[in-house]
């Protein structure tokens, strides 16, 4: 893989953040809500709300 230095990008480094004229500044939840769909651990929520129920059953 091609290793980049700081100094490959010397003559932007120092250039403005691009802000839009047409599109609002999205919040932190907005973006992170473009990445739920793709998280690691789908599915996880329901597989330990099963297991705590089946321990529960197994208790009484």
């Amino acid at each position: 893989m091609d290793k980049r230095k700081i100094e490959d990008y010397q003559d932007i480094i120092h250039l403005p953040h691009f802000v839009s004229r047409e599109r609002p500044h999205m919040s932190m939840s907005e973006r992170a809500a473009q990445f739920s769909p793709f998280a690691a651990l789908t599915g996880y929520e329901s597989a330990v709300e099963e297991a705590t129920r089946l321990a529960e059953q197994a208790e009484s």
